[in-house]
């Protein structure tokens, strides 16, 4: 789908907290509290700050698989601020994939969850993370309102 507005801005991780489900191995490794399976599942709670076309915060609840290669990513995230001028929330759905060094992810809006002037917001955005992102990390979300 096509869309008549970009919003360009970048995300910075606030805080991340991730927990395990299921360890399919018992083969992990363990990173300062957090203990990551080699085969598994965890849940991650995690919260953005937005800045640029995009202004706000954010909380993501992920699910997340573990595995060799491609990895699927799942998530649900509440965003509170403003997108083009248009302040009030919106819900983003994550479907994405994750391995060693990288995540892509297909982001959309989820209609109907939209409050304020993002009440009927409708969009989405294809993400792609590689590294540290020191700086933060690109969102560019293409989106219509009304």
């Amino acid at each position: 789908m096509s869309y008549s507005h970009t919003a360009r801005s970048k995300f910075t991780i606030a805080a991340w907290s991730e927990s395990l489900i299921t360890d399919i191995d018992g083969e992990g490794t363990t990173a300062g509290d957090t203990y990551y399976p080699a085969r598994g599942a965890t849940r991650a709670a995690v919260e953005y700050s937005y800045s640029g076309d995009i202004e706000g915060t954010s909380t993501v609840t992920y699910l997340i698989a573990y595995k060799a290669d491609a990895a699927p990513v799942l998530g649900l995230e509440r965003f509170e601020g403003s997108i083009g001028g248009h302040d009030g929330t919106c819900v983003f759905q994550h479907l994405g994939s994750q391995d060693q060094g990288s995540v892509s992810a297909r982001i959309e809006v989820v209609p109907g969850m939209g409050t304020g002037g993002l009440t009927d917001l409708r969009g989405s955005a294809d993400l792609s993370i590689a590294g540290p992102g020191e700086g933060g990390y690109e969102f560019v979300l293409s989106y219509d309102i009304g």
